[in-house]
């Protein structure tokens, strides 16, 4: 009796020792699965902190484009090339105020853009291309027919200053061509803008303002107003912002 006890201790020690070992197996995929998981909410946790800052920088840089663009609107008339500028604009004009409506065009030369308004009332986003840009609006993307012009090679150099397509290039504005401000560091891409012009009536009209510009006399007077739109980029060229704003000089 005592030699078949010992068997049954034998087996039931040998059966406790399998079940043990799968506990801690279990044990074992549990514990690496909850640290997967930990490290790829981490890493995602990680990418998304990372992209904020690359929108941020983008942001920012938009923002620094649209102030460079009402300094170039300022500046205009001075005819004087700023410290650190590659262009400036026709030193001829004889605005006392803002950029000369005849200096914009239809292709955006200089940074320039011209549209009637009848044009921008049969806008089409549905159906503007790279190939029927007669529906497309400037600042909108390329491939939706914009005119921003990405060949950097066609447009006036910062480092090293160059203003030998000064009076040629088309398309966006790199930060800094007119106004000397400083090239941004950590961009993939210097911000640029476009300017287009438009003249309305009645653009103020209340009981405590009386001008339409600073240059106005009266409230229903013509007025000469710009629409803005910077693009800037963060680390990568692949995060853009696009920021509007409309400019009275």
């Amino acid at each position: 009796m005592s030699g078949a006890k010992q068997q049954q201790g034998a087996a039931s020690l040998t059966r406790e020792r399998g079940v043990a070992l799968v506990v801690v197996l279990l044990f074992l995929v549990a514990i690496t699965g909850i640290s997967v998981w930990t490290a790829r909410q981490s890493m995602l946790a990680e990418g998304m902190a990372r992209n904020q800052m690359d929108q941020e920088a983008a942001r920012q840089a938009a923002e620094s484009a649209l102030r460079d663009a009402e300094r170039d609107i300022d500046n205009a008339p001075l005819g004087v090339l700023m410290a650190g500028a590659s262009c400036q604009r026709n030193g001829a004009t004889t605005d006392t105020d803002g950029l000369s409506p005849s200096s914009f065009t239809i292709g955006c030369t200089g940074g320039l853009c011209l549209k009637d308004d009848a044009s921008y009332a049969s806008s089409d986003w549905s159906a503007a291309t790279t190939s029927n840009t007669t529906v497309a609006e400037p600042w909108w993307p390329a491939s939706k027919g914009g005119l921003w012009n990405d060949d950097e090679t066609t447009k006036p150099g910062r480092d090293p200053v160059s203003s030998s397509n000064c009076d040629s290039f088309t398309g966006g504005v790199p930060l800094g061509t007119y106004s000397g401000v400083p090239a941004m560091r950590g961009v993939a891409k210097q911000p640029e803008y476009l300017i287009e012009v438009f003249q309305r009536k009645h653009v103020r009209i209340n009981l405590d303002e009386t001008q339409v510009t600073s240059t106005g006399e009266k409230a229903n007077q013509w007025s000469t107003m710009y629409r803005i739109t910077a693009r800037g980029f963060g680390y990568s060229q692949r995060t853009q912002v696009v920021l509007q704003s409309v400019f009275f000089p």
